[in-house]
């Protein structure tokens, strides 16, 4: 599943949510909620980061990184 996170502005009492090309559901949950706090933003590159690794993953699923091999290279490093 596949879920998107837009902050957009009301206008006209109606908001409009651009779906990327490659979304192809046929139908939605819309959950419509006020801005509370500016600070939780995620900035947008980070956003297109997680969008990218998810991509890479999908393509190769095979090809991660076990997590006590990740942990341990950290380990390691400091």
């Amino acid at each position: 599943m596949e879920a998107i996170r837009r902050i957009v502005s009301v206008k006209n009492h109606s908001v409009t949510v651009i779906l990327p090309d490659d979304f192809t559901a046929d139908e939605v949950e819309v959950i419509i909620l006020p801005v509370q706090n500016d600070e939780y933003r995620i900035p947008q590159w980070q956003i297109d980061q997680v969008r990218e690794r998810t991509e890479t993953y999908l393509k190769n699923p095979k090809n991660v990184t076990d997590i006590d091999d990740f942990l341990k290279e950290i380990e390691d490093d400091l």
